[in-house]
């Protein structure tokens, strides 16, 4: 199974509320979700890394809160549809942000040559989290907690104040274990140019 196929299927399983059929009709045909990069040089810096990034993420949300100590002890619990929905549209606003071109890399032989690489270029520059916040909620609706779990999923990685992160990761455990999710997805999963 490729792993647009493994999304759709994810999702249509799980994510089932209002709006949810226009939003992967967005991303089926009106947007280049399935065949964009995760990053321009770093993890998934190729065709089709954004998507399998996304998936790699919701394995790695679903691995954790399903730990004895998460439920048990910090008594994280979430649907299905929670899950499903911050894991796979964090990174929705890479969507159209990435554009083919070449760079020079110096071989082992001391020659120059060009490799095909990826530039970042944001047509709609909102910032990261909140964006892909503000594509999902154009057609579906997020709760807070939801909302706040893709805004923060850089966790403080990102360039957001840290004393806000902290501060969402207290009122909104999910955006903490997202950006678990996110940092290990990156760091252990795709870390062959991270």
């Amino acid at each position: 199974m490729s792993c647009q196929e493994e999304f759709i299927e994810i999702y249509r399983e799980k994510i089932t509320r209002k709006g949810a059929d226009a939003l992967l009709d967005y991303l089926t045909n009106k947007s280049d979700f399935f065949t964009a990069p995760a990053s321009a040089r770093y993890h998934g810096a190729y065709e089709g890394g954004l998507c399998e990034h996304s998936l790699n993420v919701y394995h790695c949300l679903v691995d954790y809160l399903a730990r004895e100590r998460v439920n048990e002890l910090y008594g994280l619990e979430y649907s299905e549809e929670t899950v499903a929905l911050v894991a796979l549209l964090h990174d929705v606003c890479k969507a159209g942000c990435y554009k083919k071109t070449f760079r020079n890399v110096k071989g082992e032989d001391g020659k120059w040559t060009q490799v095909p690489s990826y530039q970042f270029d944001d047509p709609m520059p909102y910032g990261h989290g909140e964006k892909s916040v503000y594509v999902v909620n154009g057609y579906l609706r997020l709760t807070r907690e939801e909302a706040f779990a893709i805004r923060y999923h850089m966790g403080f990685s990102g360039s957001e104040d840290k004393g806000s992160v902290g501060k969402a990761f207290q009122m909104y455990p999910l955006a903490f274990a997202l950006s678990v999710a996110d940092m290990e997805a990156t760091y252990f999963l795709e870390n062959d140019n991270v």
